[in-house]
């Protein structure tokens, strides 16, 4: 799930890659044979060197060859750490980032799968704080936790604010999964989102996050977002008080053509406060639904019968499986004969249906939610204002010279 096809259309004789090879890049002369290639690829627009391993002395390196090639819209560094103890990692990031920094047509960078934690933090935050020319940030399944996913968000709000004042557009693509954001790090994470204006895909699958930041994520971040077209919260969980501000903002998002909340706990409640905030407006766009396992029951799913029918005219996928209802219900066969009409098939296997539990156990789901809560529950327009105090005083600063800072970061 950490992958994300770019739309650049970039030629293969304009891209360089390496992906998979598995190479141990440690030293100069490890490296060199490869950047000669990577030289030698005329007008260079993608590098991919994931699945390889990168140290100190090599990544000096590329960070070198880097910069002499301006015409870079998208690089891949996934999966570029295996093996690495973590006081190499971020010295090589602190050769890498400044270098990108650099680039003034770099649009994409794909991070994910890399050990960093909060031992890396400080150059990473350092970096998309001043990528003002990047629009697709992929930053999953790297051990993040809630203070470094507060970091994050801090400099998502300054990298906003940086691309005010240097006239680029906003962020589009934000995937940040399996980082045990938590509940923790909602705060700074909403300011953040919601102040690019013009993000379209923001995925937060399996990040441990609870009703209450659900809550306050939906409400006080995303909800701003109103060109939002992908929202992936797979695997959080939601329960009914986090589906009604979900539902509540479903308005907000017109062009929403994909909506994913498979194993999210919605509750029936919270499945049916969805559906029927789904069935107020027609959605063209919508054409991916998920909703596997999530308790869901036979009336939300009546509503669902009648609204693929009516409200959501080009839903093309649709997953219920895991619910509690009946596989030959009268509103799959519904379902399903619509699908059919559209040329799509039918529902994916319904194998892993739930029987009804007992009303005692939906009573303790209720508390657990009553319960939960946020432990920081910020004033998000004071935090913008104490973010904003401390970004100020680089507005006027110059890639080049915000490179050269960064590139000066040390730490020990």
């Amino acid at each position: 799930m950490t992958s994300f096809e770019s739309n650049f259309n970039i030629k293969p004789e304009n891209t360089f890659s390496i992906a998979g090879k598995q190479i141990k890049f440690n030293t100069k002369q490890d490296i060199e044979p490869y950047i000669k290639q990577l030289n030698e690829v005329s007008d260079l627009q993608k590098i991919d060197f994931s699945g390889n391993t990168i140290g100190i002395e090599a990544s000096e390196e590329l960070s070198k060859a880097l910069i002499n090639h301006t015409n870079i819209k998208e690089i891949n560094f996934s999966d570029l750490y295996t093996g690495r103890l973590n006081t190499e990692i971020p010295k090589s990031l602190q050769f890498l980032l400044p270098s990108l920094l650099k680039l003034p047509n770099l649009k994409y960078i794909n991070l994910s799968d890399n050990a960093f934690g909060l031992q890396t933090i400080d150059p990473i935050e350092e970096y998309i704080a001043k990528a003002v020319t990047l629009e697709h940030l992929i930053l999953s399944n790297n051990g993040m936790g809630p203070f470094a996913g507060s970091r994050i968000g801090g400099s998502l709000f300054k990298l906003a604010k940086a691309k005010e004042n240097k006239k680029y557009g906003s962020l589009k693509t934000f995937i940040c999964g399996r980082n045990r954001l938590e509940n923790g790090s909602i705060n700074y994470l909403a300011v953040g989102l919601r102040n690019h204006k013009d993000l379209e895909v923001v995925r937060l699958y399996q990040n441990g996050i609870r009703p209450a930041g659900i809550s306050k994520l939906i409400e006080k971040g995303l909800s701003y977002n109103k060109k939002l077209e992908v929202l992936d919260l797979q695997d959080n969980t939601i329960t009914t008080s986090g589906a009604i501000k979900l539902a509540e903002s479903i308005s907000n998002w017109p062009d929403l053509v994909e909506l994913n909340l498979n194993d999210s706990l919605l509750k029936n409640k919270g499945s049916l406060e969805v559906v029927r905030a789904l069935s107020k407006d027609k959605k063209e766009k919508l054409t991916i639904l998920k909703l596997q396992y999530n308790e869901l029951e036979s009336d939300s799913l009546l509503v669902l019968a009648d609204l693929v029918g009516d409200k959501l005219p080009n839903l093309k996928s649709l997953e219920l499986n895991g619910n509690r209802f009946e596989e030959d219900s009268d509103h799959i066969t519904t379902i399903n004969n619509i699908f059919e009409e559209r040329g799509f098939g039918e529902l994916d296997e319904l194998d892993e249906l739930e029987e009804l539990d007992s009303e005692e156990e939906d009573e303790e789901d209720e508390e657990e939610d009553e319960i939960d809560s946020l432990e920081e529950d910020l004033d998000l327009d004071q935090l913008e204002k104490d973010l904003s105090g401390v970004s100020v005083e680089d507005k006027d600063k110059g890639v080049d010279e915000i490179a050269d800072e960064l590139s000066k970061t040390h730490i020990d």
